[in-house]
């Protein structure tokens, strides 16, 4: 059966352009389509629902189909665009996704025992996370890594050292704050991405905490700050490029009409260890 006519257009919605998280998944999507010889048509959601809604309505009669970046909007509603057969591939899903959505996600579970089995190797026990929004799919995913290498590691989790947080780096650095001002503070911590470990690095700074000798820090994303960064980040890197790369060629197929046996694709991650990680400068026992 010969496939529908096309128009080479696809879009790519992505929440911000000149993001360090988001700009490796547009090259890699911008890439793959130069590839395929398709023309990419880039808006910005915003991390709003309605925009989103609303440029995807507004894409659906002027592109063959799209890759969402992130977006916000609920399983059931992403449903309802797939049954207006308007091809669509989701790229890093916010919140878990019906099995009839095609994804390109991380495994951010191994990301995360990864991470753990790195600061439970130098020796680390009393060990902080600054988690992402709660329900947020990185955010559970990486928050059960966590908890499960700590039950592992016979180490009963402590509510003080666990700081729901934005993604970003003030939030960061406040949250790694309030748990360097305990009692008995963590001599590490697991941030969920690299901006909550940069802020944290900063709160360290600012209290004479110094990194890795009195505090190991430990992120997730491995964006081009993290070698920036004094010291230079130890991180889970993300696939970023290959996830955009991936999800192009996921649609392209869609497109074909070809037969998709797999439609959710899980790409690995890998610890990176650089300078903010070391055993801890005195011996800690389970808080």
């Amino acid at each position: 059966m010969n496939a529908p006519a096309r128009s080479g257009f696809v879009a790519v919605l992505v929440p911000l352009v000149n993001d360090p998280y988001f700009s490796p998944i547009l090259s890699g999507a911008a890439e793959a389509a130069y590839e395929r010889e398709l023309r990419l048509v880039l808006s910005t959601t915003l991390h709003e629902r309605a925009r989103e809604a609303s440029l995807l309505d507004r894409m659906h009669g002027a592109t063959d189909g799209a890759v969402i970046v992130l977006p916000e909007q609920s399983s059931e509603e992403l449903g309802r665009t797939l049954r207006t057969s308007y091809p669509f591939v989701v790229a890093d899903p916010l919140l878990p996704l019906d099995d009839s959505i095609p994804s390109v996600a991380v495994a951010h579970r191994s990301g995360a025992d990864q991470a753990m089995e790195h600061l439970l190797a130098l020796g680390h026990r009393r060990i902080g996370a600054i988690t992402g929004p709660p329900g947020w799919l990185a955010t559970e995913d990486r928050r059960r890594g966590y908890h499960a290498a700590l039950a592992a590691a016979g180490i009963p989790p402590d509510p003080a050292l666990q700081a729901a947080a934005d993604f970003e780096l003030g939030p960061g650095a406040e949250a790694a704050g309030t748990m360097l001002g305990l009692p008995e503070p963590p001599t590490a911590i697991f941030a969920f991405n690299d901006a909550l470990a940069i802020g944290a690095i900063r709160a360290a700074r600012e209290r004479g905490v110094r990194v890795p000798e009195d505090l190991s820090i430990l992120g997730f994303d491995d964006i081009g700050l993290a070698t920036i960064v004094t010291p230079a980040l130890t991180t889970v890197r993300q696939p970023l490029a290959e996830m955009g790369r991936a999800a192009v060629s996921l649609l392209s197929r869609l497109l074909d009409g070809d037969r998709v046996e797999i439609r959710h694709i899980e790409l690995p991650t890998r610890l990176v260890v650089r300078e903010s990680t070391a055993p801890p400068r005195r011996a800690d026992t389970p808080g």
